[in-house]
This record gives structure tokens, sequence and C-alpha cells, in this order.
């Protein structure tokens, strides 16, 4: 009888620590969660850019919803959303029935079902869809209040902003917008003014001289704070001589030569690959390769308190022609600038307005140079890390330091491509092959009973 209870007692307690083990599982469960992602490049997981975009984002974010209640959208939003709340824990999801709440559908200005509207710091902005780079872009162009032009120089041959070609600046318009910047076209001519609200001023490469009275302008714009972004090809002279002497710039005329190409594979000595860059903020955790077709370099001298710093840099291999590089085979020779060459460079000072202007604020005012303009044309903008290095400039001068190197990445390849034979053959085993090895087993199980 003792032994009897003595096994019950010993079952009670192995029973009663089952019961308590199950317990705290799922107390645990409950308090602590871990996520995996197995998919192929994570994309079930935030990148670095998109965390990096929310620590940049402090105040609490909103996401409103435009969804009937019970809808499949609902959970697939959520879904999307709950990688973003699992980085910034002060982000909301609100759902809002559209036929239950029409006045705030009119104040929202949604126009459709299923649509979202992001909230912060009392901008919104909306999305049309909940991937990454959408919710992303979205939060970049929520994280600064006011707006934030970018002008561009026209009327001198520069790049065009409006038609389409493979020399023209119509694609990175459009990156600029996706990260909530205004672009505006500004011809000196027409309109003797750099609008006060201009962030950033950029020159692209004007094939013929300004006026004596627009150079001017520009200067003045300069010498009063102002932002410049200026890509001087070697294929024209690079003008504006006002301006150059205020920044204490010299631009080499010639064509930068490598003779490394081969090795890099770039198809020519004049094609400049940057795979490494010197200590500048720009560039600054950018890991990628960028290309500048037919490149120009320059010297810089600064003036006053101006503070230079390199930002694209040769190795010593590297020369500037002075010939004619189209004539044939070249080679260094007494004439031409030996390398290591600057290719561009970032001028910086704290500006600080004269006494008796009343208007002007001091600030830290910015400078690039880059001896092409070609790395952010139509034709080469999608190569390598040129968006980003450009995207990189922009923001920078527009002193939005925390948008440096934020860039989604493509999602990897999810259709399945396969070659003729190979799509003939997977055909092949479900219509004929499989049926058959169905039917053969059937035979031999029925050919095998009937033995018995």
């Amino acid at each position: 009888m003792k032994q009897k209870n003595q096994v019950f007692a010993q079952q009670f307690f192995n029973a009663l620590l089952i019961i308590v083990v199950i317990g705290l599982l799922g107390f645990l469960s409950v308090r602590f969660k871990t996520d995996l992602d197995w998919t192929a490049g994570h994309r079930n997981t935030l990148t670095a850019a998109s965390v990096k975009q929310l620590k940049a984002m402090p105040d609490p974010i909103t996401f409103y919803v435009f969804a009937p209640s019970g809808a499949e959208t609902r959970h697939a939003v959520e879904a999307d959303l709950e990688r973003y709340k699992r980085v910034k824990r002060n982000i909301a999801i609100s759902f809002v029935d559209p036929s239950a709440d029409p006045q705030k559908v009119r104040d929202f200005k949604v126009n459709y079902v299923g649509q979202i509207v992001a909230e912060y710091d009392g901008r919104r902005e909306t999305l049309n869809a909940t991937t990454e780079p959408a919710i992303t872009t979205a939060l970049q162009r929520l994280a600064y209040g006011g707006e934030q032009w970018v002008v561009f120089l026209e009327g001198h041959g520069e790049r065009s902003l409006s038609e389409p070609s493979q020399s023209s600046f119509t694609k990175f318009e459009q990156a600029m917008k996706d990260k909530g910047l205004k672009v505006q076209g500004l011809n000196l001519v027409k309109t003797p003014k750099i609008p006060d609200n201009t962030s950033v001023l950029v020159i692209a490469s004007p094939s013929a001289q300004l006026l004596p009275g627009e150079a001017q302008i520009v200067t003045d714009y300069v010498a009063h704070g102002g932002n410049v972004l200026w890509l001087a090809d070697p294929d024209y002279p690079p003008g504006i001589a006002p301006l150059a002497k205020e920044l204490g710039v010299t631009w080499q005329n010639g064509y930068a030569i490598f003779p490394d190409y081969q090795m890099l594979g770039t198809g020519h000595p004049g094609f400049f690959a940057a795979i490494g860059y010197p200590p500048n903020p720009v560039t600054q955790g950018l890991d990628m390769v960028t290309l500048f077709p037919l490149v120009r370099s320059l010297t810089t001298a600064p003036t006053g308190d101006w503070k230079a710093q390199p930002m694209l840099q040769t190795t010593e291999t590297a020369w500037l022609e002075t010939g004619d590089i189209h004539a044939g085979t070249v080679q260094f020779d007494g004439n031409d600038i030996k390398g290591p060459l600057t290719i561009g460079a970032t001028l910086t000072r704290d500006y600080k307005p004269a006494a008796d202007d009343k208007e002007g604020k001091a600030h830290p005012q910015r400078v690039a140079l880059i001896g092409d303009a070609d790395f952010l044309s139509d034709a080469y903008l999608d190569q390598l890390g040129n968006q980003q290095l450009g995207l990189n400039i922009i923001q920078w001068l527009a002193s939005r330091d925390a948008q440096l190197n934020i860039d989604i990445p493509k999602a990897p390849d999810t259709a399945l491509f396969l070659p003729g034979w190979a799509t003939m053959a997977i055909a092949a085993g479900f219509i004929a092959i499989l049926p058959l090895l169905l039917l053969g087993f059937g035979v031999t199980r029925w050919a095998l009973r009937r033995r018995r």
C-alpha cells in the first residue's frame, strides 16, 4: 500500500511539473517573441537604410488605413507595417472604415478603398503600396518640414530636366522628388534673381558662358551663404570665373586618363571608376563603386574661412591628358599632369552674415565640385552607385545629413525563368511520366495481390 502511494505521489508530481512547464512556456511565449527571416535577401526584415530612417524620426508616426471592417487589406497592411513597429515602438496603425467616417476620407483626400496615409508632426504622405521602398521613401519625405528647393541653372546648354535624352537629368530629377525635394529650373535672363527658398543651386555643366550679370548673381548668391553643386565637364570651359575666384577653385583643362581601365573593366581609359573614397561626410558609409565617363580634375586653394576636403581622388597611375584624346593612343608626357588627381571636392564654412544684413542668418554653408556631369545623366544614373552618390551630395548640401546613404535595394528576382528544354521536361513529367508511374505502381500492386 505504501509503495502504491509513493507511485501515485510521484505520478502526481510529474503531472504537476508538466503543467507548470507548459504554463511557463505559455507565459514566456507571450512575454518574449523571436522572429526569424529565412527568405532570400531577408525580404521580411527591414534594411539598415529603413532602420536609420526610423531612428532619425523620434516623434510618433501614425498610419491611417482606409479599409472596411473585416477586409483582408487590413491584415495585409498590418503585417507589412509590423516590421517597422518592431524597430520603432511609437508607431500606431489606425483603421478607418470609409463608409462610417466619410468626413475623414475627405480630410485625408483618400481616393480609393485600401489607401494608406502616413502622418508625422502634422505632415501627411499618401502611400499606394506597403513595400519597404514605398514606406521608407514616404517617411523620408515626411522627415523634413517646409519646402526645400533644388534649383537648376538653365539657358546656357546645361543638362535638361524637361527633355528626356541620354544626357538629360530627368531620372535624377525624379529621384530627388522621391526624397521629398522640390526641383525647378531657373533662367537668370528671365528671372534675374535666385529665389530666397533655394536650398541648393545646381550648375550642371553649361556649354556656353554665362553673361557677366548672371555670373555676378551666382557669385553673390554664394557670397551670401548659398549652397552650390558645380559640375564641369571637360568638354566645355567651366566659366564663371568670379565664382571660381570666390571659392578658390581652379578647374584643370584636359581629360583624366586611367591606364588600368582594362583591369577594372570600364572599357575606356577616360572612364574613372571610384572604388574607394577619401574621408568626406558625403561618401562616409558609401560602399558602392561609382562611374564617371570622361572627367576633368580640379585644385582647391580655399580663400577666407573656406575649408576644402577631397571627395573623389584617383590613384598615382592616373594623369590628366592635356592633348587630344581622340587623336589615337594617349601617353603621359611632360605637358600632362601626373596623378593622384582630385576629381571632386567639397568646401564648407560657417557663414556669418554682415552686421548690416538683417535678414541673413548664420548657418553652415556647403559647396560640392565635380569634374563631370555625365554620371548623373539618364544614361549613367543607374550604373553602380551613381544615383546614391548624387542623392548623397544633394542631401548633404541641403543639410539633410540624416538622409545620407539611405537607399532601399530592390528585392531579388522572385520570378522563375526556365529555358525551353526545362519547360518541356516539366510538362512531359506531369502529363506523361507521372501518370505512367502511378499506373505502373497500381498494376504492380494488383499483380502482386493476384499471386497471393
